[in-house]
């Protein structure tokens, strides 16, 4: 049964050099910004390896070793997991060969270990266990930004079936019940491509300080009675398709987009148009107070079912015979159409696509995956070379360090294809 969607009660950018350093700690593990460039046109993904089975109406289990994954170091894992080497993971789920082979969940007492913070109860406190991270006592748990990469496959379905003319579009056209000022008509020459690129050029920032600090443009956002005019009222920090900057505002445009093309709420046209098709029937899409829905971060899914849409991404956009996406959006979605280079690092190279982060090793000797990141320890990882799906839930909000609450669902999945025979 889904979950109700109902609306939430909810209570000065810095350098774009700031902002980039604050990405650093975001890439750490999936590379970290310097500069934003446009990259190759003809960076590859993986080959898709055809499908032996589809996960509709649940995963078929299989046991590691038959699917060629070190059955001992899954089970390592777990128990490092369930000791709490990782902070409050809650769940991983691990497919291989359309196979689950790894379902691991970690029961913390978040009534607990809030009872110290506020309480304040709306569906933007990051505190109060009945928001975060499950909700109000269900088995959907909070994806936070893998919304946007979710988000990003509904902007496709809606191209593939012809309610948007392309990505070439100027988004903003979609916003007339919203007032554009465009003083210097830059706004109104943002195209749909860079606003799934992260590069519509406002002034954002949302890396400097904590996501719990009103000083963070996405906390602002999020206090806000019209998240759109937000983002909208806010000057432009450089030419449309030119700049990365980071910033969640700008993936609420995809909702006004979708609900001024279809007719439809993203909920709604997901419902139809891909949980319904991915056998999807339990989730829960929060509602801002001007009745859209949240696709920065307001999605919640079930791990097994976030896998599915992995899935759909790792057979093409294909599911069960049937084209769901574009013929070839998964390949222009999982390009970096924004490049970043890690000195950090310098084996890696990493970049931004459609909604989804992408890294592959510079010399080609770790396999090519990308995925959805969200705030608090969620990941979504595909690695086509591979055929695996991954996903990580935790709560790791509080001691953490910023770079540790990224990195720690990139390391556990390292930890499992480092399993693969």
């Amino acid at each position: 049964m889904k979950d109700p969607v109902s609306a939430p009660s909810v209570s000065g950018a810095r350098s774009i050099s700031q902002q980039q350093s604050a990405c650093g700690h975001l890439l750490i593990l999936l590379a970290c910004v310097t500069t934003a460039a446009c990259a190759d046109e003809s960076t590859p993904v993986q080959t898709v390896l055809e499908a032996t089975s589809w996960p509709t109406d649940g995963w078929s289990r299989s046991a590691p070793e038959d699917e060629g994954i070190d059955g001992a170091a899954l089970a390592a894992l777990d128990a490092q997991l369930a000791a709490g080497a990782y902070g409050n993971v809650d769940a991983l789920f691990v497919t291989r060969h359309g196979q689950r082979v790894a379902d691991f969940r970690y029961a913390h007492d978040y009534v607990e270990i809030n009872s110290s913070y506020e309480q304040e109860p709306h569906q933007y406190n990051y505190y109060n266990p009945d928001y975060h991270p499950f909700r109000e006592g269900s088995s959907v748990h909070t994806i936070q930004s893998i919304t946007k990469s979710v988000t990003s496959a509904l902007i496709g379905i809606a191209i593939h079936r012809g309610e948007i003319e392309g990505t070439d579009v100027a988004a903003l056209s979609y916003l007339s019940d919203w007032e554009i000022p465009d003083p210097d008509g830059m706004k109104a020459t943002i195209t749909l491509e860079d606003v799934l690129t992260m590069r519509p050029g406002f002034e954002w920032d949302e890396f400097s300080l904590p996501y719990t600090d009103m000083g963070n443009d996405a906390a602002q956002l999020e206090a806000s009675d019209d998240w759109l005019q937000f983002v909208l009222d806010k000057p432009m920090a450089a030419v449309p398709g030119e700049s990365f900057i980071y910033n969640s505002g700008n993936s609420m445009i995809m909702s006004a987009i979708l609900r001024a093309a279809t007719g439809l709420h993203a909920g709604e046209y997901a419902e139809q148009h891909l949980f319904g098709p991915l056998g999807i029937n339990n989730y829960y899409w929060k509602a801002i107070p001007d009745g859209l829905q949240d696709t920065e971060g307001g999605l919640y899914l079930r791990p097994e079912d976030l896998a599915k849409i992995g899935y759909l991404f790792l057979r093409d956009g294909v599911w069960d015979g049937v084209r769901l996406l574009p013929e070839g959006w998964v390949k222009r979605s999982a390009r970096p159409w924004v490049s970043f280079p890690t000195p950090e690092n310098p084996d890696l190279k990493g970049g931004y696509g459609f909604q989804w982060w992408i890294i592959e090793a510079a010399n080609g000797d770790v396999p090519m995956k990308y995925g959805g990141l969200g705030y608090g320890g969620q990941l979504l990882i595909i690695v086509p070379e591979l055929d695996i799906v991954a996903v990580v839930n935790s709560w790791n909000i509080y001691e953490y360090s910023d770079q540790e609450k990224v990195g720690t669902p990139v390391v556990i999945i390292d930890h499992v294809i480092k399993a693969v025979h």
